[in-house]
């Protein structure tokens, strides 16, 4: 059974960082990709990135495009997520999840998520203060 666990959210002021990290359990890393999306309140969840493991190709949601990136260290099993440039629109749960392939990372990824989730984590909070 896949366990991930995020850690490294919290809140920080808008143009500032943050690092997300995802550890995961021994075989989480085996499967088609990795991500991360996020849900803020009243609002449905939002592809926010992911890397496909045979590969370590990324993409990125238009939102967070140069300025987020996605990285994975083999060895430790973990998924990290730099968060740079960030805005208070940032501010959401964040959540880790393994796929089975990168699902399009656009307004549909609510409606699709279903078909390629994995498994996910139990989320983190960023909270971005203008």
């Amino acid at each position: 059974q896949v366990q991930l666990v995020e850690s490294g959210g919290g809140l920080v002021q808008s143009g500032g960082s943050l690092r997300l990290s995802c550890a995961a359990s021994g075989s989480a890393l085996n499967f088609g990709a990795m991500g991360w999306f996020r849900q803020a309140p009243g609002k449905e969840r939002e592809g926010v990135s992911c890397l496909k493991t045979s590969d370590g190709t990324t993409h990125y949601s238009d939102s967070v495009k140069g300025r987020f990136a996605i990285s994975r260290d083999n060895i430790k099993n973990t998924v990290f997520l730099q968060m740079s440039s960030l805005k208070p629109d940032d501010t959401a749960v964040y959540y880790c999840a393994a796929f089975s392939v990168c699902p399009l990372l656009s307004g549909t990824f609510d409606f699709y998520i279903s078909r390629y989730l994995l498994a996910e984590g139990q989320g983190v909070q960023v909270t971005v203060s203008s």
